[in-house]
C-alpha cells in the first residue's frame, strides 16, 4: 500500500466508525442497557473467531480469490481440539497446535489445488467446505465433545481490563495482518496479484506461490477461530462455524475490500466485523425476532456495499 492509498483507507475507516456510532446511538436509545460496560464486554467476547476469519479472508480476497471453506474448517479444528483434549488427553498447547495445523494444511491444500489445477478458488473451496464438514462429523461421530473448564482461561474476561485473552489475541492477529499487507514485500505482491496477475508474472514474481501462501494463512486463521469458538462454548461441536464464511466475506466487503481483488485492508475488515456484531447484539437486546434480524442485517450489508460503490464512482 503506497502513501497515496492511506487517504482513501482512512476515509473508509472513518465512514465505518460513523456507522458504528450511529448504530450504537440508535440501539442505546431503544435499549438503555445497550450502552453499558457489560454489553461492550459481551460484544468483544463474541467477535474473536469472526475477526481472525475476516483477517484471513481479506488476504485471500485482496489476491483475487475467495475461500468458502473457512466455516467448515472452524468446525473441523474445533473437533480436533476436543478429540486431543478429551479422548487422547493431550496437553492444552499440543491440542491447540493440532487444531492450527489442521486449518493450515486444509488451507494449503485448497491453495495447491486451485493454483496447480488451475481451478477457480470458488470451486475448490466449495469442495473443501463439504469435505471438512464431513471430516468433522466423521472423526467426532457426529457428537459434541464437552470440554468443561479446560479452555476457560482463553474465553473468560480478565478482571483488570474486562476483555478475554481471545479478544486480545484476535486484536494482535488483526494488527499483524494489517502490517503484513501494508509494510511487507509479500503484502505488496499480494495486492499486485489481485490487481493484475499477468503484470506480476512479467515482473518475475510467481503469483501462484503468493496465492498458495495466502490460502494457507487463511486456513491457519480458521484453525485459530475454531479454538476461540470451542473456548467460548466450552464444547467442540462438529456443527461449529456453519455460515461463518458468509459473515467473514460480508465483513471484508463492508470493510472496503474489492470482490474482484487488488484492494482491501485487514483493519477495515475488523471494523466490518464490529458493524455486524453491534447490529446483531443490538437487535437481540431490543427483542427482534430471528427473521427480522436476518432481514435487517442483510439489508445493512447491501446498503454498506452500495454506499461504498457509489462513493468510489464520485
Amino acid at each position: 500500500m503506497t502513501r497515496g492509498d492511506w487517504l482513501p483507507s482512512l476515509r473508509q475507516a472513518g465512514g465505518l466508525l460513523v456507522v458504528l456510532s450511529v448504530l450504537a446511538g440508535v440501539f442505546g436509545w431503544l435499549e438503555p442497557h445497550f450502552l453499558s460496560l457489560a454489553t461492550l464486554s459481551l460484544l468483544f467476547s463474541q467477535v474473536p473467531d469472526l475477526a481472525v476469519l475476516a483477517c484471513g479472508m481479506t488476504l485471500v480476497m485482496v489476491a483475487g480469490g475467495i475461500d468458502l471453506s473457512v466455516g467448515s474448517l472452524v468446525g473441523l479444528a474445533s473437533v480436533v481440539l476436543g478429540l486431543c483434549l478429551v479422548s487422547w488427553q493431550w496437553p492444552l498447547w499440543a491440542a491447540i497446535a493440532a487444531s492450527l495445523l489442521v486449518g493450515l494444511l486444509c488451507g494449503l491444500a485448497s491453495g495447491l489445488l486451485s493454483v496447480l489445477g488451475r481451478i477457480p478458488s470458488f470451486i475448490v473451496t466449495l469442495g473443501m467446505l463439504e469435505a471438512a464438514r464431513g471430516g468433522a462429523y466423521l472423526v467426532s461421530g457426529s457428537q459434541t465433545l464437552y470440554l468443561g473448564a479446560r479452555l476457560e482461561s482463553i474465553s473468560q474476561p480478565l478482571a483488570v481490563i474486562n476483555l478475554a485473552p481471545s479478544a486480545l489475541l484476535a486484536g494482535l492477529v488483526v494488527l499483524a495482518g494489517q502490517g503484513l499487507l501494508t509494510f511487507t514485500v509479500f503484502g505488496r505482491r499480494l495486492q499486485a496479484v489481485g490487481a493484475n496477475e499477468r503484470a506480476v508474472w512479467m515482473m518475475g514474481v510467481d503469483p501462484g506461490q503468493v496465492k498458495i501462501i495466502t490460502f494457507a494463512l487463511c486456513g491457519l486463521g480458521a484453525g485459530l477461530a475454531g479454538v476461540f469458538q470451542a473456548a467460548r462454548l466450552g464444547a467442540a461441536d462438529p456443527n461449529a462455524g456453519i455460515g461463518m464464511e458468509l459473515g467473514a466475506i460480508a465483513a471484508v466487503v463492508i470493510g472496503g475490500a474489492s470482490p474482484t481483488g487488488g484492494r482491501g485492508t485487514v483493519l477495515g475488515a475488523f471494523l466490518g466485523v464490529l458493524v455486524i456484531a453491534v447490529l446483531q447484539t443490538g437487535l437481540a437486546q431490543v427483542g427482534a425476532a430471528d427473521p427480522v434480524k436476518r432481514l435487517i442485517t442483510g439489508g445493512v450489508i447491501v446498503l454498506a456495499v452500495l454506499a461504498d460503490s457509489m462513493r468510489r464512482r464520485t
